[in-house]
């Protein structure tokens, strides 16, 4: 399992795109991951939303232009590195997952 914890209770899940904007390395949403779930918490709630990798990112692969053009991106200056993500509202993602979870 990995872990992502928010300092705020944000209305969306940030959804990494690009770890390194411009070395085009993938984010978690994209790359394989060495983990079945993801724990996506809220500090100041105590809220934890557990996803489940493989239904995340096949909605990722179905709905992320769409979210891009919907949502837009969110960048963060790091030391030497820009990581790009997608603020997607967490029921839209909730429901995607879901979604991705059945297949016809």
């Amino acid at each position: 399992m990995d872990e992502k914890i928010r300092t705020q209770d944000w209305p969306d899940i940030l959804l990494e795109q690009w770890s390194d904007e411009a070395r085009r390395s993938p984010g978690w949403v994209q790359k394989p991951l060495a983990c079945d779930f993801i724990a996506y918490a809220y500090a100041p709630s105590g809220v934890c939303f557990l996803m489940p990798i493989v239904p995340l990112q096949r909605a990722w692969r179905q709905h992320g232009r769409l979210w891009i053009g919907l949502y837009g991106q969110r960048r963060a200056q790091n030391v030497g590195y820009t990581s790009v993500s997608v603020p997607v509202p967490r029921g839209v993602l909730m429901q995607a997952i879901v979604e991705a979870m059945f297949v016809s």
